[in-house]
């Protein structure tokens, strides 16, 4: 029992990083219909871009963890921003009218560049951070086993739940939510109607890579540890958790992250630490066998 809320608890966590990073995934496909090949990418940049911050900010003498990390975040946010509206503007926006595989195959052209632009100019070594964030308390005790929760996973958790409230606030109830599900309904006709879709695209874009680089950031801290290949791996488990919950639902890419997270943590604590990725892909296979639109997904209406 204890050891299995253990692997419960740390699936969670990584559930939750990968929720983290499927909401960028399931906010740019409800306004274009395109999967942004290249957010996996900008997820590991705004983890390098962290680990740099804070590594600048500590050889200033910045000592206070709390302020460091705000700074760090604020100005790695920012960079990658500027990232995910290049990425918008070189890879989507010129293909835009084009036919659908067009800018799919410039998403993924755009990942590789960025994945080794990070590679060529950070090396392909692992760059690892001290832990900033230690501690926790324990949960229970059963035979000898420690069941511990450290303050670092109530961190990821609580901070994906806070970033979901708000863009979900965001997309239902402010003036650029409206123009969002505008354009998902029908973006000639949002154009029609006033709605400047290339601003309210470039925004989308711009909003997912901040979300991509928090997640980064929590990666960062909570492994300790990056290369310029976390990108991909996180991306496709990410992109899958967005399918899994139902893509273009906030709440269910969280859903399908904390789902591939606890099947990943479960299997690799029950079964084989080298199939995890197999059982994961497994489940997905057979949910849309029975559920094609996702856990919270809603069937696509064809216009005629």
């Amino acid at each position: 029992m204890a050891y299995a809320l253990q692997q419960i608890i740390n699936g969670v966590t990584l559930g939750m990083i990968y929720g983290l990073i499927a909401v960028g995934y399931t906010m740019v496909y409800g306004i274009i219909g395109m999967i942004n090949f290249a957010h996996g990418d900008i997820f590991m940049i705004g983890a390098f871009l962290s680990l740099m911050g804070l590594t600048v900010l500590s050889a200033l003498g910045i000592t206070s963890v709390p302020l460091a990390l705000a700074i760090t975040l604020i100005l790695a946010c920012g960079i990658a921003a500027l990232y995910g509206w290049t990425v918008e503007r070189i890879a989507y926006r010129p293909l835009r009218g084009s036919f659908r595989l067009a800018p799919l195959i410039s998403a993924i052209g755009m990942s590789i560049v960025l994945q080794n632009f990070v590679q060529v100019s950070q090396g392909a070594r692992d760059l690892n951070l001290m832990p900033l964030i230690p501690g926790g308390f324990k949960v229970m005790e059963q035979d000898g086993f420690v069941v511990q929760l450290s303050w670092m996973q109530v961190m990821i958790s609580v901070t994906t739940l806070v970033m979901l409230a708000i863009f979900t606030w965001l997309v239902t109830k402010t003036s650029l939510g409206r123009s969002m599900r505008a354009c998902e309904q029908d973006i000639k006709m949002a154009t029609l109607l006033g709605i400047d879709t290339d601003r309210t695209i470039s925004l989308t874009f711009v909003i997912g890579a901040a979300l991509a680089t928090v997640a980064g950031m929590m990666f960062l801290l909570y492994y300790g540890s990056i290369n310029f290949y976390i990108g991909f791996s996180a991306g496709v488990k990410a992109f899958t958790a967005a399918v899994l919950g139902g893509i273009g639902s906030l709440p269910g890419a969280v859903l399908g992250g904390l789902a591939i997270g606890l099947i990943e943590s479960l299997w690799s604590g029950y079964a084989s630490v080298p199939y995890k990725d197999v059982a994961a892909f497994s489940v997905l296979a057979i949910v849309l066998i029975f559920m094609p639109s996702g856990l919270l997904g809603r069937a696509d209406i064809e216009k005629v």
